[in-house]
């Protein structure tokens, strides 16, 4: 909190009884000075009046007034600051230190004995089947022991529900591997699996789209997702992502709602060494607008916007997120370019309801998958890419199975799929 007062000096005391006793007393202190509040750039009455609807005013609206950063961290672009930390853009992939850098939760026991599972610690495929590894033993064990028979197709089918597959996408899994079990006359259980995870992997083929980066500068991309979903921290591993792949990145922290968010973000700009444009509460929307021009005149490739958390049933929440993206075209009339929802791997079928909802507000363009690790509800993919619930199959771009920097990687179908199945096939890789 900033002062706005000085405080004012007690008049000098008598000299104390401790003092007369020969006892020094202690030394006073001195007044704090002051520190000059910033005050947080708004939007004109026209601009902020327009969230309320068509009929609220009848005046043109103006583009938002500049924001002046207050944080901002810049690595490669100009001077950083000097009294920045030294690090590498990996530095989080090994032991952070957790005294420093707040955002260092990472939970170092269990990732020490994740590490001694039996794919390799390194790879990103293993890292996957670890993740995904309650939802593959509830699937992957159905196939240990037992005859081709009708009993294996209804515990398949049971545990397909179970993983939060969905009753379209169970259905039409199964019609297609009991055809193709009739078909090829297979009798090993082994097989089954196998055929199966080709069967998953073509069926969730439709999600499947690289993120393309290049065609737009700077490329605009919006970020939205309920509370706790890990808007902020995926922001921050895809920032990694895209600095390995050589694009320069600047984000946008528009989440001026939650305490702490935008020094959640600047932290992690600063270990990715990009910059952050951010101000001291405000209008998200004006961050937003700020920071797509800020990208054009440092000719960034990609421009990531942080948005405040909300459930779609909140509606002035949505209408203002609805806001910000109509600013961002104010900024760039192609803008955003992406507008990506992160979604918790962990809410299972609810998931499905919110894409439905962001997907009607916003138009989605992808989805980010986070927090698949641990989790036994890793079908609600197959669910999406059935349309269960009117859901539009929007393309998962990447997907999350930790709080590690390389921990989150694009979304490959077959992957997936062999990961999800778990058994002799996914120990292997």
């Amino acid at each position: 909190m900033f002062s706005f007062f000085k405080r004012k000096k007690a008049p000098a005391p008598q000299e104390s009884a401790l003092a007369q006793d020969g006892i020094p007393d202690a030394p006073e202190i001195p007044d704090a000075p002051e520190v000059a509040p910033v005050a947080p750039t708004e939007l004109p009455e026209t601009w902020t009046a327009d969230a309320a609807g068509p009929g609220a005013h009848a005046s043109a609206e103006a583009p938002p007034a500049a924001a002046e950063p207050v944080s901002e961290f810049v690595s490669g672009v100009g001077p950083a600051p000097a009294d920045a930390p030294a690090q590498p853009p990996d530095a989080w992939s090994d032991r952070p230190d957790e005294s420093a850098d707040p955002l260092a939760r990472l939970d170092l026991s269990a990732k020490e004995s994740a590490a001694s599972a039996s794919a390799p610690a390194g790879s990103w495929l293993g890292r996957l089947r670890r993740g995904l590894s309650r939802t593959g033993q509830s699937l992957g064990g159905l196939f240990t022991g037992v005859k081709v028979d009708e009993t294996l197709f209804e515990e398949l089918e049971t545990a397909l529900i179970m993983a939060d597959a969905g009753v379209e996408a169970t259905e039409k899994l199964l019609a297609e591997l009991r055809a193709r079990v009739k078909r090829q006359r297979i009798e090993q259980p082994e097989a089954v699996r196998a055929a199966l995870r080709d069967i998953l992997a073509e069926h969730l083929k439709v999600l499947e789209k690289p993120f393309v980066v290049g065609e737009a500068a700077p490329m605009v991309v919006m970020i939205a997702g309920v509370n706790g979903a890990g808007k902020t921290t995926s922001i921050g591993k895809l920032a990694h992502a895209l600095r390995e792949r050589k694009a320069s990145v600047l984000l946008a922290a528009g989440d001026t709602f939650r305490a702490a968010a935008r020094e959640q973000l600047v932290a992690w700009g600063a270990r990715n060494g990009v910059t952050v444009i951010a101000q001291e509460g405000g209008d998200p929307a004006a961050v937003a607008f700020d920071a797509v021009n800020a990208g054009r005149a440092r000719s960034a490739d990609v421009v990531l916007v942080d948005t405040a958390g909300r459930l779609p049933t909140q509606l002035h929440l949505m209408e203002e997120l609805k806001k910000i993206k109509r600013v961002i075209g104010k900024a760039d009339a192609a803008a955003p370019h992406e507008v990506l929802l992160v979604v918790d791997g962990n809410t299972g079928q609810n998931a499905l309801a919110q894409i439905r909802a962001f997907d009607a507000a916003l138009g989605l363009t992808g989805l980010v998958v986070t927090k698949l690790d641990g989790t036994a509800k890793g079908g609600t993919l197959a669910a999406v890419a059935a349309g269960s619930q009117g859901v539009r199959p929007v393309p998962v771009y990447w997907i999350g199975v930790g709080e590690g920097m390389q921990d989150l990687q694009p979304f490959v179908a077959a992957e997936f799929a062999d990961a999800l199945l778990g058994g002799p096939e996914a120990a292997k890789g």
